[in-house]
C-alpha cells in the first residue's frame, strides 16, 4: 500500500479544493502530518463535506497509518 496508489486517489479534487487552504490533501507530506485528524473527521463522516466515505475507504485509510504511511 503506498500513498500515491492507494490513498491520494481517494481524495477528489473538489476534496483538495475545500481543505487547501489547510493543506494539500494530494501532498504526502500535509497527509502525513495530518493523518490522524483526518481518519477522525473520516470516521465521523464530516469529511468529505457532500457524504462520508464508504466504510472500506475508511479502513483503507486506517491501515495505511498502521503500516507506517508509506509513500
Amino acid at each position: 500500500m503506498s500513498f500515491e496508489t492507494d490513498i491520494k486517489p481517494l481524495f477528489r479534487e473538489r476534496d483538495r479544493g475545500s481543505m487547501q487552504s489547510h493543506f494539500d490533501l494530494w501532498s504526502y507530506d500535509d497527509v502525513n502530518t495530518h493523518a490522524d485528524a483526518i481518519l477522525a473527521t473520516l470516521r465521523a463522516g464530516t469529511m468529505p463535506c457532500d457524504g462520508a466515505w464508504p466504510e472500506a475507504d475508511v479502513e483503507r485509510f486506517e491501515r495505511w497509518i498502521a503500516d507506517g504511511k508509506p509513500a
